[in-house]
């Protein structure tokens, strides 16, 4: 495994030990099934019995009332405005995604990271399920995904039309359906576990979900996000990128009240969906051997900061749900710092897998077990080459480098990033601080973008007038 100068640092040994004090408790005749459902652009307050007071999501909060959920999780961040793409691709390959040029065909030429994909060799999840002994099973989105990993599935499938789902008015309902009917025809095969990835392409936008779903919420009682602001306070590098364009600037009350209101009903189907797969399960006597997973590839705007999309690295954009419930995980919640690409090794080291080595990932089994409090000490965050930010348990630093911009958020006290505290002379020694962290971690995931530029451009912005596009 990478040395991880960012990471919580524990021997391979210890970590390798608290897995099998769970598995000890399973058996080694009875390895759990695993179902990770995977979300497609939803907030980490998304979910009602994580706080969320207007959005209803009976199921979900089911898995979080008997399951343990990490507050703290994130999406490491993007080389592209399509954020679930590089996203779904450090899931899957426990990579970030300045490492993807490492693992290119023998004879073929390293291209850096523009555009590129995570490929399908090296380490990925479903190659290490498998050799963990579990049937793998993946049913998603088409669209902005990571094919060359999916195709190392035992059953890979796609939505038949990713756009056609969305408006569907059902959103998940065909890879619920689909996921039910395999469980079927796997009746007395119980004997060889699955590992079935479920990545769903919603609550995207279009948000389209049935009169009953958006029946369930009045419009005019929908709470603006705390941080809302009517626009922007300055070029952030990405302010006309497609998903800002689905709404005009500057973004008043009732358009957010209105998207929120799309928002959380596609939000609640997926959330019924979910449920018919869970009942499905329960009625036939697998649910109770299976770790369920909930989480999701970025969270999304819609009205923070003046912003709709996921191309900033704000907590609304890059934080997501995250949690898991079932045999022998411990009911409780962890403010731990993870990425979301630490999901891999940590169900490998759960699920018995051989230990997944060479990979920026690094399981918080320790925290889910009650071990530990701590994952990793810091976390960085990227966005093109217009966004840096580090945190840590308390403190977020954000440089946009292009327009010589820096934020600093006391997270602890200001969780909302409302306040920023970069030009306050109390706090300049906590900046230089987090600068340099900034720095070392860009040093650690060879990332080559200076934090400074000779002719940056001006920050103010102007936002376009009339509808947008």
């Amino acid at each position: 495994m990478r040395h991880h100068p960012l990471g919580f640092r524990c021997c391979a040994a210890w970590f390798f030990a608290v897995a099998l004090s769970v598995l000890s408790a399973w058996g080694a005749e009875s390895k759990p099934n695993i179902l990770f459902l995977f979300a497609d652009d939803m907030r980490a307050d998304s979910i009602a019995a994580l706080g969320n007071p207007v959005v209803q999501t009976p199921h979900l909060d089911g898995l979080v009332r008997r399951g343990f959920a990490i507050r703290n999780a994130y999406c490491l961040g993007a080389n592209m405005g399509a954020v679930c793409t590089p996203s779904r691709n450090m899931l899957l390959s426990g990579n970030a995604y300045f490492r993807w040029a490492n693992f290119a065909p023998p004879g073929a030429k390293a291209k850096g990271v523009k555009g590129g994909l995570a490929p399908g060799d090296g380490p990925n999840f479903p190659l290490a399920m498998k050799a963990a002994g579990y049937v793998t099973y993946h049913h998603g989105k088409r669209g902005n995904t990571a094919p060359l990993i999916q195709a190392k599935f035992d059953v890979n499938k796609y939505l038949k039309d990713d756009e056609a789902e969305r408006r569907s008015g059902e959103p998940g309902a065909e890879i619920a359906d689909d996921a039910i009917a395999w469980l079927k025809t796997r009746a007395g095969a119980e004997s060889q576990p699955f590992f079935m990835y479920l990545a769903f392409g919603n609550p995207h936008d279009p948000r389209v979900a049935a009169k009953k779903y958006m029946d369930l919420y009045e419009p005019s009682k929908i709470p603006l996000p705390k941080n809302y602001r009517p626009v922007h306070p300055f070029d952030n590098g990405e302010m006309t990128v497609r998903d800002e364009k689905l709404s005009p600037w500057p973004r008043t009350e009732s358009e957010i009240r209105r998207t929120l209101h799309e928002y959380y009903a596609a939000v609640t189907a997926l959330d019924h969906h979910i449920g018919r797969l869970l009942q499905a399960m329960e009625a036939s006597g697998v649910l109770r051997n299976t770790v369920v997973i909930f989480s999701a590839d970025q969270g999304v705007a819609v009205g923070s900061h003046g912003l709709l999309g996921k191309q900033n690295l704000y907590d609304a954009a890059m934080k997501s749900p995250l949690v898991f419930a079932g045999p022998k995980i411990p009911h409780g919640s962890s403010g731990a710092l993870v990425y979301l690409l630490d999901i891999f090794p940590t169900v490998c080291e759960l699920a018995g897998a051989p230990p997944v080595r060479g990979i920026d990932g690094v399981s918080f089994a320790p925290v889910l077990a009650g071990k530990s409090k701590v994952a990793r000490a810091e976390l960085f965050l990227a966005y093109r080459g217009v966004q840096r930010a580090i945190r840590d348990e308390r403190w977020k630093l954000i440089r946009y480098p292009q327009v010589d911009v820096t934020q600093l958020f006391d997270l602890q006290n200001d969780p909302d990033e409302l306040h920023d505290l970069a030009s306050d002379p109390a706090h300049a020694a906590q900046r230089q601080r987090l600068l340099e962290r900034l720095q070392a971690a860009q040093k650690h995931y060879a990332d080559a973008q200076p934090l400074t530029v000779p002719n940056p451009k001006p920050a103010a912005w102007t936002p376009p007038t009339g509808k947008a596009d």
